[in-house]
């Protein structure tokens, strides 16, 4: 039996129905020949007087293959796109409109909470993805001869080049329709078969970040506050690209964003814009990096910094010199764990005693989707689904799985939720640094301090997300 994801719909064949017929008569055209049509049904199907039906209907004979509801549910979702608005923006465009179908994606993208729209060309067909809570999702399919025109739109607003495809292009669009208004970075990259554009939705609106609302528990919140309110020092977020170290660290900043301080940012990019903060956007190109605009903040008499990344020593080395001389600092950091960050600072030649000296508090974070609520079902449990390193914190006799619906676009999750390590560097801890004692899990576990495979497995024990999400965290612990 095929599942789902190794079915794919040819462009032509999809035009044999219409999205009314598929949806009333749950059915996916296969396959065409000259004297039959063979189509995809329910297992539940009444095979003999469905065909009869459709026959009628079409003209034609007919054949019908079963396969699972959910496959043709989720089928049906990706070729035949439900939109009680009437858009114009359909699965497969009939009367396409480069200018509309754009406008109608984007502000579709903005609506769903989407980070990127994925816009690509193979050989036979054209999609479109978006990304919702982390994982890609197929919204549309678009003829070849319609693909030019969008591409060359994205390109005129994004000041790019539409003669040149054969070198990448980057650019940024400004979108503003009705009351929505944020920025787009473009990205284009010539493939085998045409360019592929990705556009970035950066929200310009930060009114809904909450320290409060990010998924800090009770202990973790008090430990990383007190690094906040400390008046100097650097507090630095770890965790690998799109884990939420950003959102973090603007909910930070307008906690800590008073009429009484000045308070200066380098990004790459700005992604939110707060008022009452002076933000200053990166330009490598003319030689504002991020060690450049340091040197330059610490002229500006600030009392809080923030630093998008520290990429290398020369920024590392400006981001200590500011701590030691009485400012905050914040900052993010590639690295697996909390403590990690410590270990990646000395790596970047950042002598132990500058590093206990400076560093306030750090915490790792990770962006965890949680359980769709319409459609999770509940399975028995067994311990053997650990990685069997792992030694669990509860035995468990039952779990949540994820499924799939309308409602989660049969992906099975709904929503995300950051988890969080939090480590505060006090007199002890720093001394562990001078010294280079990088195994300090015992002093950590006597303090109650939560890893992250701690505080992702207390989601999956209350069935708010499954093991399969938090397996990767599980198995570094």
């Amino acid at each position: 039996m095929s599942l789902e994801g190794d079915i794919k719909l040819l462009t032509e064949n999809i035009h044999l129905i219409t999205r009314e017929q598929a949806w009333h008569y749950r059915i996916l055209p296969k396959h065409k020949s000259d004297n039959q049509y063979l189509f995809y049904c329910e297992e539940s199907a009444d095979l003999n007087n469905l065909s009869g039906e459709i026959e009628i209907l079409l003209g034609v004979n007919v054949a019908l293959e079963p396969i699972p509801n959910i496959h043709i549910a989720k089928l049906l979702s990706t070729y035949y796109i439900k939109d009680n608005s009437d858009s114009r923006a359909n699965h497969i465009l009939h009367q396409y409109d480069a200018d509309d179908f754009l406008l109608n994606l984007i502000s579709e993208a903005q609506s769903l909470k989407s980070s990127d729209i994925h816009i690509e060309k193979y050989e036979s067909r054209c999609r479109v993805r978006i990304r919702i809570d982390g994982l890609m999702v197929e919204r549309y399919l678009l003829h070849s001869d319609q693909y030019p025109a969008l591409i060359n739109k994205i390109k005129i607003l994004s000041n790019l080049d539409i003669a040149e495809k054969r070198l990448p292009q980057d650019g940024r669009i400004n979108f503003k329709h009705s009351d929505k208004q944020f920025d787009i970075r473009v990205s284009v990259l010539p493939t085998l078969h045409g360019e592929k554009v990705v556009l970035r939705l950066l929200s310009n609106d930060a009114a809904d970040i909450d320290l409060n609302n990010l998924g800090f528990s009770a202990n973790d919140m008090n430990s990383y506050l007190e690094g906040v309110k400390r008046p100097n020092g650097i507090i630095l977020l770890s965790g690998p690209t799109g884990s939420g170290k950003t959102t973090t660290l603007y909910a930070t900043l307008k906690l800590l964003n008073k009429e009484t301080r000045n308070i200066l940012t380098i990004e790459d990019p700005v992604e939110y814009t707060l008022e009452g903060i002076n933000q200053v956007q990166l330009k490598e190109s003319i030689g504002l990096t991020f060690s450049a605009a340091l040197r330059t903040f610490l002229r500006q008499d600030p009392d809080v910094i923030m630093v998008g990344e520290i990429r290398d020593t020369e920024t590392a080395n400006m981001t200590i010199r500011a701590a030691l001389t009485g400012h905050l600092v914040l900052s993010t950091i590639h690295t697996n764990s909390a403590w990690g960050t410590v270990s990646r600072l000395i790596d970047m030649k950042i002598p132990p005693f500058l590093v206990a000296s400076t560093l306030n508090t750090t915490a790792a974070q990770r962006l965890i989707r949680l359980l769709c609520p319409h459609c999770k079902t509940n399975q028995v449990f067994t311990s053997d689904l650990y990685p069997k390193q792992f030694k669990p914190y509860k035995n468990l006799t039952s779990h949540f799985v994820a499924n799939g619906c309308e409602n989660c676009f049969y992906t099975g999750y709904k929503g995300r939720k950051a988890v969080y390590e939090v480590i505060s560097i006090d007199h002890e801890l720093a001394l562990e640094i001078k010294n280079e004692n990088m195994y300090i899990q015992n002093i950590l576990k006597d303090r109650g301090v939560k890893s992250l495979a701690e505080n992702a497995f207390a989601l999956f024990e209350e069935g708010k997300t499954s093991l399969e999400e938090i397996y990767p965290l599980l198995f570094n612990y």
